[in-house]
């Protein structure tokens, strides 16, 4: 059976998806279906998946509390775990390369000062 569009957009469209249904009275009408939505990805890399958030539209995600648009640690709902730890070991270590860039140089000073004075 053909079936007419219920809502102004007569056409066939991503936004524009329907759903057929049996009505009661045994006439076929139409359900407008709701564009899926994208799996949550972090902000660095795309290609792993965000744990533990839901897939929701914007609006959908704007009308959410907050605690169910995150994760409950540094970072949640932007980074994965791994990204995190990746971060967390980049700073750590560059922290301790700047220490002992600054103890090789101070090391060298008192030479060349012990030098100077004999």
């Amino acid at each position: 059976q053909r079936v007419t569009y219920r809502r102004k957009n007569t056409y066939n469209t991503r936004s524009n998806k329907f759903r057929f249904v049996k009505t009661p009275g045994g006439r076929i009408s139409t359900i407008h279906r709701a564009k899926k939505a994208s799996i949550p990805r972090p902000m660095l890399e795309k290609t792993e998946r965000l744990g533990g958030l839901h897939r929701l539209r914007p609006g959908a995600n704007k009308n959410t509390n907050k605690l169910q648009r995150r994760v409950s640690r540094a970072y949640g709902g932007a980074l994965t775990a791994n990204e995190l730890k990746d971060r967390i070991m980049r700073a750590f270590i560059y922290e301790e390369v700047k220490i002992v860039k600054k103890k090789i140089f101070t090391e060298e000073e008192l030479k060349a000062q012990s030098k100077k004075t004999k």
